[in-house]
């Protein structure tokens, strides 16, 4: 209890110093992990078992997130492979000629090393509302290819044969519609966890690996079984921390392996100088399928780093004693080092592309990715943005008094629902600053506002002032605190929905309810 104890606080300590100065906590958890190795700690069975835990809870997230549609797409098939086709045979090459190894040794870490990062990539996109963005969406769909790749390369190594009673798993898929069931019964507590956990952990973990299967796999699998089903967001997000925190015994056991010397780190920076023609790599191979400069570099820069997927890829060669573990601490600080540096620059991606798009321009091509093109929006004399409960109420009440109207969603999910409910409805993300100064508004007098996210809506209105836009700019918001940097960016009129929803309500209630008559 004692070395747990030990364990949490320099974890915490070094993330929380790690998180104020804007990178991500995990780095902390690795420095945490090679500061208790200097100090004479090592891992143990009950740390190795939170760790692998970690993992399992992170493929079966992934794998409820994976959708066969985003997949099957040319450019993140063809981008995933070929990129890291062409990365991990250039990073092979680099560890062959600048470090005296093994070729089977710089072999696994060049596969290591093509992977770029789920955790960081989807925390960066996420905190700047880009995850369905089209940039972003190529990115995760990049993301999940690679990670797919990783879980094959763990199945593969495992080193172990199938038991024949492998063939009994095939049942899973008749027993699908139960899983749907039990899912629909859990409720929206504590049930929804444990049930995450027993198909992650027990079902998918447990079961595969005692009949000769990866578990890394059976995770992934039980996941991707559970990927349609309407609630699959919500238990991703019910085990979402539970995951977080296991993942931090990951980091640090791969930290308790040793502590880097000066030569370690000084071999991490070396490997690291391949990550600017990993990003343009990622650009000029998306160029290829016709996206657009910026939706190139955006997704590029997102995956600019080494991932923790290459790190449990690697810990599989030190299990099955292809390398020694000092090696581990060389991919780790790699890792590191990769997130240090992609975490600031993701950060101000769109100033950097703006501060480059001469450059960057001249490689785009003159056609035009479907989904990456201008959004046409007609002879529309109002636009709503953001097609939510609000949005679809005030999209019906303006097509009701026959205003010519469209309505704009991010998530193109939801706009296809919409168009199947016969709306107007077109994917646009309306933190792009390419979608406003690419659309002809000539004609257009009011744009409403509806997306929840206060940033998202200040960001609009600025870009929309920005390019000239002189009709009414209308917006929604919850707190009072969030007029203010509407009005700064140029907002109109801005309507609270608490200010009249006492008096909609009794307005409703005496359109559709008999009262007794006062008189």
């Amino acid at each position: 209890m004692v070395t747990a104890g030990i364990w949490l606080s320099f974890a915490f300590i070094l993330g929380l110093l790690v998180r104020q100065v804007g990178l991500p906590p995990l780095i902390g958890y690795l420095v945490a992990g090679f500061t208790l190795s200097t100090l004479g700690y090592e891992s143990n069975s009950i740390l190795k078992e939170i760790a692998h835990a970690g993992v399992l809870l992170l493929l079966f997230s992934v794998g409820l997130k994976l959708r066969l549609s985003t997949l099957i797409r040319r450019e993140i098939l063809a981008a995933s492979l070929l990129h890291m086709a062409i990365m991990g045979g250039l990073t092979y090459l680099i560890i062959i000629l600048t470090i005296d190894v093994d070729p089977m040794l710089a072999l696994m870490s060049a596969i290591a090393l093509s992977f770029s990062s789920t955790v960081v990539a989807a925390k960066v996109l996420e905190s700047k509302r880009e995850l369905q963005a089209f940039h972003g969406r190529v990115a995760i769909g990049i993301l999940i290819v690679q990670d797919l790749v990783a879980v094959a390369v763990l199945s593969l190594g495992s080193g172990e044969a199938p038991s024949i009673w492998a063939l009994t798993l095939l049942g899973l898929l008749f027993l699908r519609p139960l899983l749907f069931r039990l899912l629909d019964v859990t409720g929206h507590g504590e049930l929804v966890v444990l049930y995450g956990l027993l198909l992650a952990l027990v079902i998918g973990g447990s079961s595969f690996e005692h009949l000769g299967l990866s578990s890394e796999l059976g995770a992934l699998l039980l996941g991707i079984m559970l990927a349609s089903h309407k609630r699959a967001e919500e238990l991703s997000r019910s085990i979402w921390g539970l995951k977080e925190v296991l993942l931090v015994g990951f980091f640090l056991q791969i930290g308790l392996l040793g502590h880097p010397d000066f030569a370690t780190i000084q071999q991490a920076l070396l490997i690291n100088l391949l990550l600017p023609i990993k990003a343009m790599l990622f650009f000029f191979i998306l160029l290829l399928f016709k996206l657009r400069a910026r939706s190139a570099f955006l997704a590029g820069l997102s995956l600019a780093t080494y991932s923790e997927f290459g790190l449990i890829v690697a810990n599989m060669g030190v299990k099955q004693g292809m390398f020694a573990a000092e090696w581990m601490v060389l991919l780790a600080v790699t890792v590191a080092i990769s997130f240090a540096i992609s975490a600031p620059l993701n950060r101000h991606a769109h100033e950097l592309y703006e501060w480059l798009e001469k450059f960057l321009h001249r490689f785009e091509s003159h056609q035009r990715h479907p989904d990456d093109e201008p959004i046409h929006i007609g002879n529309s004399h109002v636009i709503v943005m953001g097609m939510g409960r609000v949005g679809s109420g005030v999209y019906d009440s303006f097509a009701d008094k026959q205003y010519r109207i469209i309505g704009l969603d991010s998530d193109p999910i939801k706009a296809e629902q919409q168009r199947k409910q016969g709306r107007r409805v077109l994917y646009a993300d309306a933190e792009d600053p390419g979608l406003w100064s690419n659309m002809i508004l000539d004609g257009v007098h009011t744009i409403m506002l509806t997306m929840p996210e206060l940033e998202a809506k200040v960001l609009a209105t600025r870009q929309l002032r920005k390019r000239g836009y002189t009709g009414t700019i209308s917006t929604t918001i919850v707190f009072e605190e969030e007029e203010a940097p509407l009005k700064a960016a140029g907002a109109d009129y801005i309507y609270n929905y608490y200010d009249g929803v006492g008096s909609s309500f009794a307005q409703s209630t005496i359109e559709n309810v008999i009262l007794p008559n006062e008189a």
